[in-house]
């Protein structure tokens, strides 16, 4: 067979030869790259061999620069902006075909293997999108904009810190953009840096003043670190600049601490006729003006924001109880006496980690608060450290996911969970305190694996009466998850199977876990503090009866209330709604009279 003559021979073959000869050959692959160049000085896929080749023959400077050629060129690339197009719209199949036949042809095409990640960002395969954008940063090292959407998808999977370090290699290469400032501010605040946090969030706020969302994310840091005069503030700023804002409205009442003007009731309302308003804000405002006539005791006027807020979140969400209640039940089935003798003596032995679980709004924060003022103890965070390892698991064969899939492993995997979870939260330690504090709610679904991976931790359950502890959880909405509190049936659901998970520890681990009655603690707090420091094995300090002095930053709704000395002002709330709490007392089952100890089976 004849070979073409060089002058036949086209860009695409040129190309595809050169790409060929890279891994074994990266002089002659820059060669062929640079012979499509001399004729056409743009060609991004020419750009991008030569920046290949370049990388590979130790040449990291050209190779940058060729790299920074290509993707200025890719950005006129008639089929690249046809798939952004459609990204724009969302029109996801669209894109995908387009970017697909561009990979086949030029794999090392890095524009399109970021919009192919951003795609599977879209469609829920966050571990896909990341291997492509580590793909497009390993072929094209100075590809910001490729970094900060790795940045941001590690930020939204709760790996705060390697987010930063991201946004750091970009500080360090550049002026970064006021978009990577603010998301820097937001893994700050993740990670307990609040004061650097609030200092760019000024900073940007100084440069662009009307940006709503802005003075809002301030404002919630604000809040977190106890100065809530500054936090009223700034969101009255955020709302001036957009009265519509339903998430602003509800973080001011959210605090809890502030009684809404006529006028205050007449703007929400007003933002609710219009017809043009996002649902997302529509649940915000719901939730705010319920919070703002129930301070009124405005009861029905209060239930009807209250119901409609919940009702337009759960149709948001695909929660099924039913996950839940056979999640308990495979654990109670697997997690017998014997299974915890057969494996005693495993795990990791460090004592460092206090789980405070349970129920959102069942008093977790006010014991956090309580043990944060121990001279041994550092108060953290809700930590979705643990929650993450049983999602790692569960990426294996069994069908049925935890608890299961850790019946496979032997001694030494259990301790390397264990120390795993130790090195996970090693980035929310601030002090050289012993022990920390994880306030995860969510955990208690886990209590048993943490007995096998940690059996030094200490495990606290926080318990509140179910009916008050509903309609807490009803009235409040949660930046995110929690997915079960938006409907009384689906947490009267919950709270029974979580109240049967523990009867069944305590049974089968006798005293691993310390029970702390939210009214108990009310009524009698030396008793119980005193009690559970015992627990500890720690001795009393009278700085944790004078909890609401301590300054640190706290995070969760209940943030202005630690701030105060313990009151019994909202403990018999639900008693005026109850006529509407039903379906609540109905799911609870038998946990409404048995909710207080182990006697379920």
């Amino acid at each position: 067979m004849q070979r073409k003559p060089a002058s036949t021979i086209s860009a695409a073959e040129t190309l595809a030869h050169g790409r060929r000869l890279l891994a074994t050959q990266p002089r002659l692959a820059e060669k062929q790259a640079r012979a499509v160049l001399a004729a056409h000085p743009n060609h991004a896929a020419a750009l991008r061999l030569l920046g290949a080749a370049l990388r590979k023959r130790g040449s990291a400077d050209a190779a940058l620069a060729a790299e920074a050629r290509a993707i200025a060129a890719a950005r006129h690339d008639p089929q690249l902006i046809e798939a952004g197009a459609a990204l724009v719209a969302n029109d996801l199949a669209a894109a995908e075909p387009i970017l697909r036949n561009r990979l086949r042809r030029d794999p090392l095409d890095v524009p399109a293997i970021r919009m192919m990640a951003e795609l599977a960002a879209r469609v829920g395969r966050p571990a896909d999108s990341e291997s492509l954008l580590r793909r497009a940063l390993e072929l094209a090292p100075g590809f910001d904009a490729a970094r900060a959407n790795l940045a941001t998808l590690l930020y939204r999977q709760h790996r705060a810190a390697e987010a930063l370090a991201l946004l750091d290699q970009m500080a360090a290469a550049g002026d970064p953009s006021d978009a990577h400032h603010n998301l820097r501010a937001a893994a700050l605040g993740r990670l307990g840096g609040y004061d650097e946090a609030i200092a760019i969030y000024r900073d940007v706020l100084e440069r662009h003043p009307g940006q709503a969302k802005l003075w809002m994310s301030l404002a919630h840091l604000l809040r977190t670190v106890g100065d809530q005069d500054q936090a009223i503030a700034a969101y009255r700023r955020a709302i001036e600049l957009a009265p519509s804002m339903g998430e602003v409205w509800w973080s001011l009442a959210n605090l809890k601490t502030v009684a809404f003007a006529n006028a205050d009731i007449a703007a929400m309302e007003a933002a609710l006729d219009d017809a043009a308003l996002d649902p997302d804000d529509a649940l915000h405002l719901h939730f705010a003006l319920g919070k703002a006539l129930e301070d009124r005791a405005e009861d029905e006027r209060a239930w009807h924001h209250y119901a409609i807020g919940n009702r337009l979140r759960s149709a948001q969400l695909d929660y099924r109880p039913a996950r839940i209640t056979a999640l308990v039940d495979r654990s109670i089935a697997l997690m017998d006496e014997q299974f915890f003798v057969e494996r005693s003596g495993s795990g990791d032995p460090a004592p460092d980690p206090i789980f405070v679980l349970g129920m959102p709004r069942a008093g977790s924060t006010l014991i956090e608060q309580i043990l944060a003022s121990h001279s041994h103890i550092e108060g953290t965070m809700e930590l979705p450290d643990l929650i993450a390892l049983v999602r790692s698991l569960d990426q294996g064969e069994r069908p049925d996911g935890f608890p299961g899939s850790i019946l496979g492993l032997d001694r030494d995997a259990l301790a390397a969970l264990g120390r795993d979870y130790i090195d996970r939260t090693r980035v929310q330690r601030r002090t050289d305190k012993p022990l920390f504090i994880d306030k995860m709610p969510n955990n208690w679904a886990y209590a048993g694996l943490i007995r096998l991976i940690l059996p030094n931790a200490k495990i606290i359950d926080a318990r509140r009466d179910p009916m008050a502890c509903g309609f807490s959880n009803f009235k409040q909405h949660y930046a995110r998850g929690q997915a079960f509190s938006y409907d009384l049936a689906h947490f009267g659901t919950y709270y029974a199977d979580y109240v049967r998970l523990m009867a069944h520890l305590d049974r089968v681990q006798p005293h691993a876990v310390h029970r702390v009655i939210h009214e108990r603690l009310v009524d009698d707090p030396e008793r119980e503090v005193r009690a559970l420091l015992a627990y500890l094995g720690l001795e009393y300090e009278e700085d944790c009866l004078r909890f609401h002095e301590n300054k640190r930053a706290v995070r969760t709704a209940s943030s202005e209330q630690v701030r105060r000395p313990i009151s019994r002002s909202g403990l018999d709330q639900w008693c005026r709604f109850e006529r509407w709490l039903g379906p609540l007392a109905t799911a609870l089952g038998p946990a409404l009279d048995h909710w207080d100890g182990a006697r379920l089976q």
